[in-house]
């Protein structure tokens, strides 16, 4: 079956259509714990992951209120000379919403966002949206704490693509995964959904798009906007075509540790330097850092992250395409059950120095969870869970594979090993 196909079942009209068809998962949640509390909502997430979408659909909800957008002139005219003049007059009984889009730009956006609150934050809800983590930029010399939330949208990922609504928790995402009845192992609807992510990536247009040229020049595009408008408004850095170059070399180290000292090598620039620009694309949402955990054992390797991209399509080799969409997955949950309220939960791998390796390790209040190993094909259980399940105190596991159909718990003295397929498992998360 065609990609192409595959989407055909997954949305009976084109999401970017007149009539936009996905409710993001994180919708709800704004209103209930940040408007519902007379706080502002912070949303921050890759470029082009659905923010000014989900922004737009609240609002139509809504039924009152304004867009305003840091690139329009108006708004930055009106931003600089009395911001107050921003907000929407209240129809009826319906309190408007006011969402400020890439406000992050503006100069002192901070105090002067702070004043606006303070004196009109009863008058209106605030929803700022940014494609950069908000909380980088500290130009404004008062602090915002105590007014509002902080989000991470993330884009689609199989369960959202099969519109779930009731993401489990992690006791009870471990309770259905041990004890999941025979007949309902394996679901086509989130096979089909995984094919289509991992040929298209999670970014909305080239998904539903399904073409490989969209994709391609989706993917350049992308790219140059980072680092030539995204970067340039962060950092004012005047080296900006030897990040790109980075960029271009970023891709083939995916699902690996991050060496900073080969890349300056290739790049021919300070260890300094490249560190900094990696730590601006980080903030940027061009990839993001997966570092060891620490405490497993003593021999457990401390100082070396690795490499994800947010855009796995632009990862060639494809068991490196498959953990890094794994680790997206699991990233999502991850922010998800943080932002929502559910604990802190952190993603982490484990390694040691003799090179045994597990994949991921989903941390709950800085204690370890549940291990996950991706293996693209291989159903047959990892040699190192061994290495390793003793340290940590987990009595379950998860090994992941793409192939459909698989299922099976293996038995051991203390620990138990779920190998399931991947499309099967991910349904069930965020």
């Amino acid at each position: 079956m065609t990609i192409l196909a595959v989407l055909a079942k997954i949305v009976k009209n084109h999401p970017y259509g007149h009539a936009v068809k996905y409710h993001r998962y994180l919708e709800r949640f704004i209103t209930e714990i940040c408007f519902d509390a007379g706080k502002m909502a912070f949303v921050s997430g890759p470029r082009q992951c659905g923010k000014t979408t989900m922004a737009r659909m609240l609002l139509k909800e809504r039924g009152a209120g304004v867009y305003c957008n840091w690139d329009e002139i108006k708004f930055r005219r009106l931003w600089t000379r009395d911001p107050a003049l921003l907000v929407p007059e209240q129809l009826g009984n319906t309190k408007p919403l006011l969402i400020l889009d890439e406000l992050h730009k503006a100069r002192l956006w901070k105090r002067t966002l702070k004043g606006l609150y303070d004196t009109e934050g009863e008058s209106c809800d605030i929803l700022v949206t940014g494609s950069a983590r908000l909380n980088v930029y500290r130009r404004g010399s008062d602090s915002l704490m105590g007014r509002y939330y902080h989000f991470r949208l993330h884009p689609f990922s199989v369960a959202e693509l099969l519109k779930n609504r009731h993401s489990l928790l992690p006791d009870e995402l471990v309770s259905i995964l041990f004890s999941i009845e025979k007949d309902k192992k394996h679901s086509t609807a989130a096979g089909d959904s995984l094919k289509a992510l991992f040929q298209s990536g999670p970014f909305p247009e080239p998904l539903f798009a399904a073409s490989p040229k969209t994709l391609n020049l989706w993917q350049r595009n992308r790219v140059e906007k980072i680092v030539r408008e995204d970067l340039r408004d962060l950092s004012r850095l005047p080296e900006l075509s030897q990040v790109e170059m980075l960029t271009s070399l970023l891709p083939e180290r995916a699902a690996q540790p991050l060496s900073i000292q080969s890349l300056a090598e290739d790049l021919e620039v300070a260890y300094t330097t490249v560190k900094r620009w990696l730590n601006y694309l980080s903030e940027l949402y061009y990839f993001f850092p997966l570092k060891p955990w620490a405490k497993s054992s003593a021999r457990a390797i401390r100082k070396e992250a690795k490499l994800y991209l947010w855009d796995w399509s632009e990862v060639l080799n494809e068991g490196a395409r498959f953990e890094n969409l794994i680790a997206a997955h699991l990233l999502k949950y991850c922010d998800y059950l943080t932002d929502t309220g559910h604990g802190l939960f952190e993603l982490r791998y484990l390694k040691d120095r003799q090179k045994h390796e597990i994949d991921f390790l989903i941390l709950r209040d800085k204690k370890p969870f549940l291990p996950v190993e991706a293996k693209l094909a291989d159903g047959t259980p990892s040699r190192v869970w061994g290495n390793f399940m003793q340290y940590m105190g987990c009595h379950q596991a998860v090994q992941l594979v793409m192939s459909p159909d698989v299922y099976k718990i293996h038995e051991y003295p203390d620990y138990q090993l779920l190998v399931m397929s991947a499309a099967d498992f991910l349904q069930y998360l965020v």
